[in-house]
């Protein structure tokens, strides 16, 4: 799939569109009651112990409100934080550092919980087996959580339908004969790599030896899956998916499988919590 990467342009073409929805159409009605230019100092700080990323968004938000606002970076993105750590220091206008904190906060929380949680899951597994996310995103913020996924030490998944062929359930269920599309994959693979699900071993012996790329096994139990990749791994990669949870992520990792698909760490991961104080 395609590297991952957050341009400049990128970055201040998100935190416009979200200032704009912040903003849309009359402003900070609310901070406009304060008096003009009185200078603060703010400091960043965060409520619990986590992984910290977004600190590009953060700068960018109060560049684009005000480009006198001065942001003193204390953490490195992507770095380890506990309860209580200053993050960044923000001095200038009240009312400007007002009109950017949620937004500010709103992208370094979300970024910041999303390689928290993938963090979690990647201390539980043994270096054999990476923790991948999946297309399981906020529509329009996949690059973001993706980005955040990177940061905390697991894998990106395909980013979209064309990176790769990954023939599902509803495929299967669609062409009845697993073999065949398999096989019409294989002709058209161009490059690409070819992912098959399967929930059930005799699926599996019905294609070992086509020249595919990845098996993924989806929901099965510990027996089942350690039995597969027995099978599968003489041939192709592996990968598990289907549920998988902090409690039993340790156990699946012990099987030997390459990869864990985890589709929480992105749809389901809380915001750290982080907070401007003045």
């Amino acid at each position: 799939m395609p590297k991952i990467k957050l341009s400049k342009n990128f970055i201040t073409n998100v935190c416009k569109l979200a200032l704009n929805e912040d903003l849309y159409p009359s402003g900070d009605i609310t901070s406009n009651l304060l008096r003009n230019n009185t200078k603060i100092k703010a400091n960043l700080l965060s409520n619990q112990a986590g992984i910290i990323g977004g600190l590009d968004f953060v700068k960018q938000t109060f560049k684009l409100i005000d480009k006198k606002i001065k942001i003193k970076i204390k953490k490195k993105e992507g770095s380890k934080i506990k309860k209580g750590s200053l993050i960044a220091i923000i001095e200038g206008n009240i009312k400007n550092i007002l009109i950017g904190e949620r937004v500010a906060l709103n992208f370094l929380s979300h970024i910041s919980g999303i390689a928290t949680k993938t963090n979690s899951f990647v201390k539980k597994v043994n270096k054999k087996s990476k923790i991948c996310c999946t297309r399981k995103t906020i529509p329009n913020l996949r690059v973001i959580q993706k980005y955040a996924v990177k940061l905390g030490g697991g894998e990106n998944h395909r980013f979209n339908l064309s990176d790769e062929f990954l023939i599902k359930d509803n495929h299967i269920a669609a062409n009845k004969n697993i073999s065949e599309i398999i096989k019409k994959a294989i002709k058209s693979k161009k490059g690409k790599k070819i992912t098959v699900e399967i929930d059930n071993l005799n699926q599996l012996k019905k294609i070992v030896g086509l020249k595919f790329d990845r098996v993924l096994f989806d929901n099965m139990n510990i027996k089942s899956l350690r039995d597969g990749i027995k099978i599968a791994k003489k041939y192709y990669e592996t990968e598990a998916s289907g549920n998988i949870t902090l409690k039993t992520v340790k156990n699946i990792s012990k099987t030997g499988v390459n990869r864990i698909s985890v589709g929480s760490i992105t749809h389901s991961a809380p915001a750290l919590d982080l907070k401007l104080e003045i």
